[in-house]
């Protein structure tokens, strides 16, 4: 049973999309312990929503059994404190799987991932978002579009799907955002900027809110500190902020952004919430000029 619905739900997407990582254990199997930590540094600095299965979590590196608990430990984790988001895509048929699993887990809501697929059609993802609707016992859907290849017609007619509340917007198109924003706001849908803290005042000054984050895994108050400067409208507090925490998200770009997670994993390392390794074909581990800049910053944030 979800704990979040209608205008909660809806307020909740205008701030902070936190996307969890997916913690190891030795053996590289899905563990539960190392996440609590994890989820109540994230709930006491005060982001607002939760994500389980999207790609800070490594969506794209788990089997579809392990996707599902997954989204089951994260629930247990948050104790219905924010709202939880499912992640959930690859083939249609394991997109509306794991959609009624999320649902029975007690997801509040389900993020659909864009398919990667090489071969899709604009009208068949408006096809694959319908059928996800129809699978996933009621909850409302958030669509995440990392491109907006399909076109602005197509992106419509997927905001006007009736269970689509919102679009975590992760193209650095602020210009294509407005216009899109634009075309569907009699339909008041959340528009969360999906391409974390760096691109959030660009996307904010076209009308999103919000930003997406794999830093709350280890520092949620630097996230909830920009988040506040943005909702302030200060925005030379927030350029200042994220200049602090440029040199972490750079770090996660490099190797074509293959270090993204290994980055957050390796930072939770360092702070003694061990989470695991990634998984290949991420990076891990660092690199040794890698891990001596991270320890530098980290260390830094610390003092």
């Amino acid at each position: 049973m979800t704990s979040f619905t209608g205008p909660a739900l809806r307020a909740a997407l205008n701030g902070i999309s936190g996307i969890l990582v997916t913690p190891f254990d030795a053996q590289d199997a899905v563990c539960s312990a190392p996440l609590q930590p994890v989820v109540d540094r994230a709930v006491n600095a005060g982001v607002h929503v939760l994500v389980a299965n999207g790609n800070t979590s490594e969506f794209y590196g788990l089997q579809a059994q392990e996707a599902e608990r997954m989204v089951h430990v994260a629930a247990e984790c948050v104790a219905g404190r924010v709202p939880l988001l499912g992640g959930v895509g690859r083939s249609v048929h394991e997109a509306r799987a794991l959609a009624k699993a999320s649902a029975r887990a007690g997801a509040d809501a389900l993020m659909v991932h864009q398919p990667p697929d090489p071969f899709v059609a604009p009208r068949g993802v408006v096809t694959y978002v319908q059928q996800i609707a129809e699978a996933a016992e009621g909850l409302p859907l958030v669509l995440y579009l990392r491109n907006e290849n399909i076109g602005l017609a197509t992106i419509e007619a997927l905001c006007r799907i009736p269970e689509v509340v919102g679009v975590k917007w992760a193209s650095p198109t602020p210009l294509v955002l407005a216009e899109i924003i634009r075309r569907t706001a009699d339909r008041n849908l959340a528009w969360v900027g999906g391409l974390a803290e760096v691109w959030a005042p660009p996307l904010y000054a076209v009308g999103a809110r919000g930003f997406t984050s794999g830093l709350i895994n280890v520092f949620p108050e630097r996230s909830v500190a920009i988040y506040n400067a943005l909702e302030q409208a200060d925005y030379a507090l927030a350029m200042r902020l994220i200049g602090q925490m440029l040199p972490f998200e750079e770090l996660r770009a490099q190797e074509n952004n293959g270090a993204n997670v290994t980055v957050v994993k390796a930072a939770l390392q360092w702070m003694g919430n061990d989470c695991g390794a990634t998984r290949a074909p991420s990076a891990w581990p660092l690199t040794a000029t890698q891990q001596q800049q991270l320890d530098t910053l980290l260390s830094g944030w610390k003092a």
